[in-house]
């Protein structure tokens, strides 16, 4: 029911079940999924070299820019999502309404961020990638396709996080 910033009393008994089926708690397990391909796919095969040059390189346009931008948003939005992850669990036991309203506004805020700077990695990697170079991507560019995609689908998650926030 109501009550202050989502539920009625604390307190209770913590039922897992019931606590995994709930909408927002599955949006942020997706989301961290997302996260984890996206930062796992650039620091596997994002870099690269030729054998001329041992030198590594990243695979989208030789910008390391964008390489470590959707390294550090994806590291940085799957922590906030085991975060608020426990934030989730122990919300129930929260008695205090100010502590509820700003961990509420916290996940807000920090979803409506993650949600913009997705978008932003999604159209930087998609626009280094429209750059890259054929002949100089093999086997990375399946890992590269994989995190531009997941960038993409990371807007609508963390959009679904806000929405649950708001």
């Amino acid at each position: 029911g109501g009550g202050a910033y989502g539920a009625a009393k604390a307190g209770g008994a913590f039922d897992l079940v019931r606590f995994v089926q709930q909408p927002q708690v599955l949006a942020r397990i997706v989301s961290a999924v997302f996260a984890l391909i996206v930062f796992a796919c650039l620091v596997g095969d994002g870099y690269t070299s030729v054998a001329e040059d041992p030198q590594l390189f990243c695979v989208f346009n030789h910008n390391a820019d964008a390489c470590r931008y959707g390294i550090g948003i994806g590291v940085l939005a799957f922590l906030a999502c085991i975060f608020f992850f426990m934030v989730d669990v122990y919300f129930p036991q929260i008695s205090n309404t100010t502590d509820r309203k700003y961990l509420v506004l916290a996940d807000l805020g920090f979803s409506g961020l993650w949600t913009f700077l997705w978008f932003i990695g999604f159209c930087f990697l998609t626009n280094q990638w429209s750059w890259t170079r054929a002949d100089e991507v093999y086997i990375e560019a399946d890992s590269a396709r994989a995190a531009i995609t997941f960038s993409f689908f990371s807007i609508f998650s963390w959009g679904l996080l806000l929405t649950f926030a708001y």
